[in-house]
């Protein structure tokens, strides 16, 4: 009998674990309404790996939902250098699995000193993140074994977009929620296979998107790496046809994330003129024209709120990064070199 993945098995479970995080989101409503009431003058993230993704992700929701610029912290200012930033004021929010890591710990911790607001969104309630903020949010994905995030991100960037929601008092977007649980169990359902020997055979890709979606593609590619030890960039549609584009010789995969909101047109326009230079062009969407540009057309859910549709099209691309690694023979659950919990000052 073959026994399936447990990164497989923790990706299946996000919906449910969503699901029930958004019956319990007292703490989020409270965070919201002091942030309304403090209206900060500026935002800065914490985080590494998958978490900085998902980072990356609340600050496109910060910005672009609120006005609110939102810089990234560079952790080894405060843990190498020494610098003190000035935070006062400021909304500062740590995103992690573990809530463990030092440098992310003493970040948070000088930035409180400062008299910044600090939350964060961490999976481990009991952690010394959780215990040092004002304001912990717990993710409450369950135990995740598997060394690569799957469950856990989807649950982070899904309490960031709740967030947001509350924060502006999103009408739209917060009855969009009710519908996300069962969209997300859609899209692991989705079949993506088709792209396999393109990728199974590849030796190097970039992975595409715009916008709120770049996130996704930043871990799109990184799972790419870490699963399935296939060398995988990131690029913004816009920034991709600069430098990189030197790369692109006949054939050369690129898998494109097309979520349909102000982006959209301009993808769809790039996979056709990538597609025109030789590119053998993945294209993951759910709009009938944009996936008339690809070789290989992935399939989407329909649409459910352009804020939310970037979550469900990560959980499209779990299962597939995990057929890949066992296509290339790969352990999914077992990446070379890694390790579920990493440590960094």
């Amino acid at each position: 009998m073959t026994t399936t993945p447990q990164i497989l098995v923790e990706t299946r479970q996000a919906p449910a674990r969503v699901a029930d995080r958004l019956r319990n989101a007292d703490d989020v409503i409270r965070l919201a309404a002091l942030l309304r009431r403090a209206d900060p003058p500026f935002a800065m993230t914490v985080a590494r790996g998958s978490s900085d993704h998902a980072a990356n992700f609340a600050r496109y929701l910060l910005e672009t939902g609120l006005g609110l610029v939102t810089a990234s912290a560079a952790p080894s200012v405060v843990t190498a250098y020494r610098a003190e930033l000035r935070t006062a004021g400021a909304f500062v929010l740590a995103l992690s699995q573990s809530g463990a890591s030092p440098d992310i710990l003493e970040v948070t911790r000088q930035s409180r000193a400062a008299g910044a607001m600090t939350a964060a969104i961490v999976n481990a309630p009991d952690s010394p993140l959780a215990e040092m903020v004002e304001h912990p949010i717990p993710i409450a994905a369950g135990p995740e074994t598997a060394i690569a995030a799957t469950k856990t991100f989807i649950g982070t960037i899904t309490l960031a977009a709740l967030l947001l929601a509350h924060w502006r008092q999103d009408r739209d977007l917060l009855q969009a929620f009710a519908a996300l649980p069962d969209r997300l169990a859609e899209a692991a359902e989705a079949d993506w296979s088709a792209a396999l020997p393109d990728l199974n055979a590849a030796d190097s890709t970039f992975v595409v998107a715009r916008g709120r979606t770049y996130p996704i593609a930043q871990e799109a590619a990184l799972k790419l790496k870490e699963v399935c030890a296939l060398h995988a960039e990131p690029f913004s549609s816009a920034e991709v046809q600069h430098g990189p584009m030197s790369l692109v010789a006949p054939g050369y995969p690129m898998l494109i994330l097309a979520t349909e909101d102000e982006t959209l047109t301009g993808l769809t326009a790039l996979a056709a003129a990538m597609r025109d230079k030789g590119a053998r062009i993945l294209l993951a969407a759910h709009d009938e024209n944009a996936l008339t540009k690809a070789d290989i057309p992935l399939p989407l859910p329909a649409p459910l709120h352009p804020v939310l549709d970037p979550i469900v099209a990560i959980q499209a691309f779990y299962p597939f990064v995990t057929g890949l690694a066992q296509a290339r023979g790969f352990d999914p659950d077992a990446p070379r070199h890694l390790r579920k919990v990493t440590q960094t000052t």
